[in-house]
This record gives C-alpha cells, structure tokens and sequence, in this order.
C-alpha cells in the first residue's frame, strides 16, 4: 500500500513539474500583462502542489530524522504560502482582466 501512495505521489511530483513548466513558459511568452499575471498565478499554484508533494515524498522516504522533518516542514510551508499567493494573484488578475474586457 506505501508503495502506490508513492507511485502516486511521483506521478503528482511530475504532473505539477510539467505544468509548472508549461504555464512559466506562457507566462513568459504572453505579451498582455494581464495574462502574464494569470499564467503566473497558475505556475504559483503549480510550484505549491510541486513542493507540497516533494515533501510528502520526503516524508515516506526519510522517516524519524530531525534534519528531514524540518525539511519537509520548510517544504510544506512553502508550498502552501505559494498555493495561497497563487490563488489570490488569480483571483486579483481575473477581476482585472474582467474589469478593463
């Protein structure tokens, strides 16, 4: 059973990796700076997943060590600030982008 979870954490590691990767790139590309915030936005949202599933990973792997616990406890927090930051930037561009439409 810790075997699956793991598989589906790596899966989750690699689908939030490519999307980061895919939305950083448009963010990147797009000239309207409206877009750039969303796409931004939603590679935030993205990186948060990434590092919350990293350090998920981290927790079956490293198991009892006090380096890796607070890690993973960085890990966490960083990624929940980012999934946070990302909501509320798209929330904000999204009304923006609505607003001057």
């Amino acid at each position: 059973m810790v075997s699956v979870i793991r598989y589906l954490l790596y899966a989750l590691l690699v689908i939030a990796c490519i999307c980061a990767a895919l939305y950083s790139s448009r963010s990147r590309r797009s000239k309207d700076a409206r877009e750039r915030g969303l796409y931004g936005a939603v590679t935030n949202i993205f990186m948060g997943i990434m590092l919350i599933m990293l350090a998920l990973i981290f927790m079956f792997i490293f198991q009892g060590s006090t380096v890796a616990i607070i890690i993973e406890a960085i890990f966490l927090v960083l990624g929940a600030f980012n999934i946070f930051a990302g909501i509320r930037n798209r929330g904000y561009y999204s009304r923006m982008k609505s607003n001057n439409m």
